[in-house]
């Protein structure tokens, strides 16, 4: 498993570098078994980059692409917090998407109502029937935003979700970052992943990126506990990157 750090000037190059090697990757997958399975994430970075996917939206057979998402918002489905909805307008819409290859995570009016554990139990059993060992799909690409304090999807540092080592997906009730209520894949399940890469812009987020690089606890930085199995690579601007030793 290799690691890769990139550092850019802005984040405009982030985003594109990212993007051109998005294409790269899904179109390896795609030559190798037929589909490619991607998880999406939230986040100015992570929304960025599907808008410049969408603008050139040639470069992907997105009809043999498998989309979902690290964590979603369990709020209704109109609300503008879905990551799921964000996703939708940057990208989803707007390419040739097989909907039965679109696997969103349940909002709050959705078919289990206002029961979350219900809606991640049933996001678990999506992962398990798409996959080839009843547990997940050995995701070709993870997409990983991150808050200043480490956190990936919705796992944040010292919570049971972050600590969870069975399940692949979690409820979490009380997010430290509004809204409260979410729901998470663990890192067991992000760590199937072939490559994760983490989209990270802006002074704030230094010391968790120095934190992931310095090999930090993982219940301390989160985002420390994340790795692909083929490779895990840091898209990063200048001041997200300044505490790198």
């Amino acid at each position: 498993m290799s690691t890769e750090t990139l550092v850019f000037d802005t984040k405009d190059e982030l985003v594109a570098t990212a993007a051109t090697r998005f294409v790269d990757l899904i179109t390896r997958a795609q030559q190798e078994r037929g589909h490619a399975h991607v998880v999406l994430t939230g986040g100015s970075n992570g929304i960025a980059i599907l808008a410049a996917l969408a603008a050139d939206s040639g470069s992907v057979d997105w009809s043999r692409v498998d989309v979902y998402w690290g964590d979603d918002r369990f709020v209704p489905a109109d609300d503008p917090e879905r990551n799921d909805g964000q996703a939708r307008e940057a990208l989803l819409d707007k390419v040739p998407l097989n909907p039965d290859r679109i696997h969103p995570m349940a909002p709050s009016d959705g078919p289990f109502g206002d029961d979350i554990n219900a809606a991640a139990a049933d996001y678990a059993a999506v992962l398990a029937a798409n996959s080839s060992d009843g547990v997940a799909p050995l995701f070709d690409i993870h997409l990983l935003g991150m808050g200043g304090e480490g956190h990936i999807n919705s796992l944040f540092p010292h919570t049971p979700a972050t600590a969870e080592s069975v399940k692949s997906v979690v409820a979490v009730e009380d997010s430290p970052k509004p809204p409260p209520r979410r729901i998470t894949l663990t890192l067991p399940v992000v760590n199937r992943s072939k490559a994760v890469w983490f989209l990270v812009a802006g002074a704030d987020k230094a010391e968790a990126v120095a934190a992931a690089h310095e090999g930090a606890d993982p219940a301390d930085w989160p985002c420390a506990g994340a790795h692909g199995t083929e490779e895990t690579i840091w898209f990063l601007d200048d001041a997200a990157a300044e505490k790198i030793s």
